[in-house]
């Protein structure tokens, strides 16, 4: 634990620590067992950081990726130029065993005794890092940093339009507009990395010319090696040295590939492509029926039989697993639209409640009251409370009209808080005269 935490402490000095060592490396020959622990660690951080592009959810959770493949690059290069040193200086001596173990072991282990088979796998997986991977995601690249510069203002008119509107706070506008800025940012330095990469690739092949027709002509001139003793040594010590630095670089170059092809929404990648791919039933039943057709050709029975027969079971689960899924949401919008259309039932503290202002009417007054029966006794209070906001300034509280039936049936009350103030009788078949100071006659 103290070792962590003084690593912790440190960290900022783990990078200008490790470009220093790279510069080391090509000056100072390396024991083949320091070379070992460097290229398998080469191999070790390309898989983390596949594997960490696969389970970030969203691009700019690993915004130092540009920054970091130049760096893989730098080094694998660096590894480049310290295995070919050892290759040509100590191949006449130590044999396969002149660059390391990992060299040897993948010199050995994919070329065999059969050094085409070592050359084709090693330019097989050069053309398809060079011609397929690198090339798509280079286009990606350019692509992306151009639409994220160009809707780059479009955005930002989206977010100080909403600031403006009171939907997001400065705070979070601020955070918007960093996350725009960092997107922009991080898709111009991919576009510019992505050269890196394939500079990279281009470099590995001529590195492996270079170390085979050098490996010649030491092995002859200095080693005293025939011809064929010679290429057989150099290509499988070359061609190890190829792989051993290529699939790095291959896994990197995938996981470029996958990042810069990711949507910016937050999602897991491995859940969304097991939701998206394998959520159609009827896709998975019709690959599983051709699938099965093609037993009846000169293929293989037993594969196409068992991925037939998986394909279709795997539609029957989904499908099953959908229909279950919809009753569930269908049950539980049905008892969310009874427990809505349920009215509300009443606690006892709600018959405390005091209304601001209420007018209590009788049985014979409630044609008044009913828009049903062209009653419009609302909509005048509602009146008289507009006319006094607006010529006096007087904003009175809603008013609350309610049916009393004890009351005589052309009796009204008026009450404020619940205290009477007034009450008053009214005729709603009558009319009422008012005598405004100009009536003549009996």
């Amino acid at each position: 634990m103290n070792y962590l935490s003084t690593l912790s402490r440190h960290r900022e000095l783990i990078l200008p620590i490790s470009i220093i060592a790279c510069v080391g490396v090509i000056l100072v020959p390396l024991p083949t067992m320091v070379m070992d622990v460097l290229l398998a660690g080469n191999i070790a951080i390309s898989v983390i950081v596949l594997l960490t592009t696969i389970y970030i959810r969203t691009p700019l959770e690993f915004n130092i990726f540009p920054t970091l493949l130049v760096a893989t690059t730098l080094g694998r290069l660096v590894l480049n130029v310290a295995t070919t040193r050892l290759i040509l200086t100590r191949a006449d001596s130590d044999a396969l065993g002149a660059a390391g173990g990992v060299i040897q072991a993948f010199g050995e282990f994919v070329a065999g005794d059969r050094l085409e088979v070592g050359i084709i796998i090693f330019v097989i997986i050069v053309l398809i890092q060079f011609l397929v991977i690198t090339k798509g995601a280079t286009r990606v690249s350019e692509v992306a940093a151009r639409f994220a510069l160009d809707g780059m203002p479009g955005r930002q008119m989206a977010i100080d339009a909403d600031l403006n509107a009171g939907s997001i706070d400065e705070a979070e506008a601020q955070k918007r507009r960093e996350a725009l800025t960092s997107q922009a940012d991080f898709y111009g330095a991919m576009d510019g990395a992505g050269k890196f990469v394939r500079g990279d690739a281009i470099a590995g092949i001529i590195i492996t010319m270079i170390n085979i027709a050098g490996g010649l002509y030491i092995g002859m001139a200095y080693a005293d090696m025939s011809l064929t003793e010679s290429l057989a040594l150099f290509t499988k010590l070359t061609i190890g040295d190829g792989l051993v630095s290529q699939i790095p670089a291959f896994l990197v170059s995938l996981a470029a590939a996958l990042l810069v092809t990711r949507s910016t929404q937050k999602v897991n990648l491995s859940n969304e492509f097991m939701r998206q791919l394998f959520s159609r039933p009827q896709a998975l039943a019709v690959a599983g029926g051709f699938l099965l057709l093609l037993i009846f050709t000169q293929l293989p029975t037993i594969p196409l039989l068992a991925l037939g027969c998986g394909c279709l079971g795997l539609s029957l689960m989904v499908n099953k697993q959908q229909q279950a899924d919809t009753a569930r949401a269908t049950r539980t919008q049905q008892d969310a639209d009874i427990a809505k259309a349920k009215p509300a039932e009443k606690r006892p503290e709600d018959y405390l409640e005091v209304d601001p202002m209420r007018i209590e009417i009788g049985a014979g007054l409630l044609p008044l009251a009913d828009p049903r029966r062209g009653g419009d006794l609302m909509e005048k209070i509602t009146g008289v409370r507009s006319i006094l906001a607006s010529e006096m300034g007087i904003l009175l509280p809603k008013v609350r009209l309610k049916d009393k039936l004890n009351l005589p049936e052309t009796v009204y009350e008026i009450q404020i808080a619940g205290n009477l103030v007034t009450r008053g009788e009214a005729s709603p078949d009558r009319l009422l005269a008012i005598d405004v100071g100009r009536c003549t006659g009996a």
